[in-house]
């Protein structure tokens, strides 16, 4: 590792006395606003959008919620929907157990007979 960083400072005090010794010049304006703009970009592209298309997701799925669905909670109860209002859901984990749960707790909605799967 020293050796590479060693190489490293060696090629770069080449390049500088190559240029005649001049010292680099700090970045300009223009520089520093390609800079933020690249930065802006970055961070839209791996933070906000995706977030945002998670948001978007979620609401789609509490919003379409219906009796009968098979769902998993963000505490990890598998259930199915026995009664649906409107900040609430009504989920029966096991036979006679009924829990009522939030809606925005729903991770994710399962295919039908994936209950059947998990308890046999």
């Amino acid at each position: 590792m020293k050796a590479i960083l060693a190489a490293l400072a060696l090629t770069v005090s080449g390049v500088a006395f190559a240029e005649g010794g001049a010292a680099q010049q700090p970045m300009g304006v223009t520089g520093q606003l390609v800079f933020l703009g690249g930065f802006l970009l970055i961070f839209y592209f791996l933070l906000w959008r995706p977030q945002s298309k998670r948001q978007k997701e979620h609401k789609n799925l509490i919003s379409g919620l219906a009796k009968g669905d098979e769902v998993v909670t963000a505490g990890g109860m598998l259930g199915k929907i026995t009664k649906v209002t409107d900040d609430f859901i009504v989920i029966e984990v096991a036979d006679g157990v009924q829990l009522p749960v939030q809606k925005i707790a729903v991770t994710a909605a399962l295919p039908k007979g994936t209950i059947k799967d998990v308890k046999a």
